[in-house]
């Protein structure tokens, strides 16, 4: 599936992206080469193929959520450039 020069435009527009003629080109060419290859998908026999949201089967990838020791207020101020009444001091928002 192609892409056309308008439909490059349009989605630069949604995104809010100045492009220039070149980049409009290239982005024509590029994105009409990844469609294809998405599409070549589209060809293969999936019957019977469970969908996976991931490529590889993945368990309890997260540590368990353990209370642990943390720093005292002392150890956590310590390399703090300026710290004032106990807490990191910021810079206010102009």
């Amino acid at each position: 599936m192609a892409i056309t020069r308008e439909q490059v435009l349009h989605v630069a527009r949604l995104a809010r992206l100045e492009l220039s003629e070149d980049e409009v080109a290239r982005f024509q060419e590029q994105l009409s080469a990844i469609l294809e290859a998405v599409g070549k998908v589209s060809e293969l026999d999936l019957e019977g193929v469970q969908p996976t949201s991931h490529p590889l089967a993945l368990v309890n990838v997260l540590a368990d959520d353990e209370p642990q020791p943390s720093l005292t207020r002392d150890e956590a101020l310590a390399n703090a450039p300026d710290p004032e009444d106990g807490h990191f001091a910021v810079p206010a928002r102009r």
